[in-house]
């Protein structure tokens, strides 16, 4: 408040005389605790120099209306601390990369505390989140911030063709130079989201192996080898050891990162090995040493192991024939071979525990899908995706099936026939086909993968015994020999490369960058609406740490306050 006091002087002019009204000490005390409420915000769930409940004066700003998020920054003083994170517009502003940069680093950046090296949290397990957010003062902001927990697309179901297009290689475990990820890929990534469902392919192979030396101890066709069943024993404990460490693991994985499970489901590559864990399992009850083994398996370990594939199975049959996102001429690729393996490992599993019909149900079932993986990834339709040219050792998936129908064939008809024969025969060629491009397979990068297969192989050997009973000669014997030799000999190598990986150069595991891709196409020179999703989504995933009034006067002006170029204007 000012007073005037207008005086003429001697000249006939007037004067004025301004000064400040000084209030009484009520109305000064009002309107300073009015000022104070209208400049302060308390903050929660900050880290990083800030203490939970510290009031951080607004340098006399006030959100009087609705601004965007690199306005929000600023006032707040939050773009102190992460200035190198931040590439500047021109015009003095400041925005956050696209490079996979973790927006956690922006919560602990306040108060020039140290930045966190990423924000993983984004696939952690529903129940982790809500006990984090049952932290928050308001049930207001715990039911906003669910909400957008709710809108996130990391929890929405990726596309299967986004894959193919955010990813390449036989495995599409690689990210292209034009995608962005959601993690950071310079930072080590805790083990757990680097643990991949493809561990459980060491399991395959090892429980393979452990049946094929008890098949050589056992077979008259290779008696003359004079192979102790020791080697099946130990085979047979190992394997099961890595099971059970692999399969605590991995359950974990789940406990604390089930995102993370939901994004290998839906990897058009991964999800044939969820098959992989029941497939390992039935190998250990097949293999289980004489000595141990009853004469009949007891009905409850076939429907322990074969029941969860039977129901996977429903499910991703019945999106192959839906004809829907995920149909088979979509999706098809050499590991879809697992889903079917699994109908013939079950058959031969139902033959020792004497179910011999359930088990020639199972076989009919792997015959129909076969052909139809076959046949799909043999013709290449034009709407399926183009497999890589490069040869990989996926691709002895492609031994597999056969060889596996033809040793289930014996199994439960008691015979190895005409059938089970042909399908030797089909296994044989393949098997060969790819021997003669051994050169293609040299110069790929080492993956715990390769374990999965490594089992084909193993199969195609067991085949060969088998027909070597039935039909001895040297020819059918040197061939069993020499294939189970080959089998052997490549598991372990790839036993001495995994402990070389693991232990010597500590690289088994490196960061799973395939489950880190964005929902949607994402980049520097993208059209302009696919942008303007990308940073709706990034300032969601920092409104989850946002106190309510920040968060409300945000996710209001993302359906007002956009310009023609997909930018928020303030």
């Amino acid at each position: 408040m000012v007073a005037e006091h207008t005086s003429p002087n001697v000249t006939g002019h007037h004067s004025v005389d301004v000064q400040t009204v000084i209030p009484n000490e009520t109305n000064n005390q009002t309107k300073r605790n009015k000022r104070m409420n209208n400049n302060q915000m308390k903050l929660h769930g900050f880290s990083g120099g800030i203490e939970s409940g510290e009031r951080i004066p607004l340098a006399n700003k006030t959100f009087n209306r609705q601004v965007s998020l690199g306005t929000g920054v600023t006032v707040l003083g939050m773009d102190k601390g992460f200035k190198d994170t931040c590439s500047s517009n021109g015009d003095g502003s400041a925005s956050l990369h696209r490079s996979g940069t973790s927006l956690g680093r922006l919560r602990d950046g306040v108060g020039g505390g140290v930045p966190r090296k990423g924000d993983f949290s984004i696939f952690r397990t529903k129940s982790t989140l809500n006990k984090q957010n049952s932290l928050l003062p308001s049930r207001e902001l715990d039911a906003h911030v669910s909400g957008l927990m709710q809108e996130d697309p990391v929890n929405k179901s990726v596309p299967a063709g986004r894959y193919f297009a955010a990813l390449r290689g036989p495995e599409l475990d690689e990210v292209r130079d034009s995608e962005d990820i959601l993690l950071p890929k310079d930072e080590k990534w805790p083990f757990l989201l680097r643990f991949p469902i493809g561990c459980f392919g060491i399991c395959l192979g090892l429980g393979s192996q452990a049946i094929l030396w008890g098949a050589i101890s056992s077979s008259p066709a290779l008696s003359f080898l004079h192979i102790t069943p020791i080697i099946s024993l130990v085979l047979w404990v190992l394997a099961l050891a890595v099971m059970i460490f692999v399969a605590t693991t991995y359950s974990l994985k789940c406990m604390f990162y089930f995102e993370a499970i939901r994004r290998e489901y839906f990897h058009p590559v991964r999800v044939n090995f969820f098959f992989a864990p029941w497939i390992a399992c039935m190998f250990l009850a097949i293999g289980l040493p004489p000595a141990f083994a009853p004469a009949r398996l007891h009905p409850a370990v076939w429907c322990a192991f074969v029941i969860p594939v039977f129901a996977l199975e429903l499910k991703i049959y019945g999106q192959w024939l839906s004809g829907g996102k995920r149909r088979l001429c979509k999706v098809a690729n050499p590991s879809s071979h697992l889903s079917v393996v699994g109908n013939f490992v079950g058959a031969i599993l139902a033959a020792k525990v004497g179910w011999l019909e359930v088990g020639r149900f199972m076989w009919a079932i792997g015959l129909a899908h076969y052909l139809c993986v076959f046949v799909t990834l043999y013709q290449r339709l034009p709407t399926n995706e183009a497999l890589p040219k490069e040869l990989h050792p996926v691709y002895s998936m492609f031994v597999a099936t056969p060889s596996a129908a033809s040793i289930a064939w014996k199994a439960v008809y008691g015979e190895f026939d005409a059938v089970a024969r042909s399908f030797f025969f089909i296994a044989l060629f393949l098997y060969i086909s790819l021997v003669v491009r051994i050169e293609f397979f040299r110069g790929f990068r080492f993956s715990v993968a390769w374990w999965s297969y490594t089992f084909p192989m193993t199969t195609a050997s067991l085949a060969s015994i088998r027909y070597a009973e039935e039909a001895p000669c040297f020819f059918s014997k040197g061939l069993a020999l020499g294939l189970s030799m080959t089998s052997s000999t490549m598991v372990a190598l790839l036993f001495v490369s995994t402990l070389l990986h693991a232990f010597v150069w500590r690289s088994l595991f490196p960061n799973d960058l395939a489950i880190a891709i964005t929902k949607d196409k994402n980049t520097s020179g993208g059209k302009q609406g696919k942008k303007s999703t990308k940073k709706t989504y990034d300032i969601k995933r920092w409104a989850k740490q946002a106190p309510f009034s920040l968060v409300s006067s945000i996710t209001k002006s993302l359906s007002v306050d956009k310009d023609s170029d997909g930018h928020l204007t303030t």
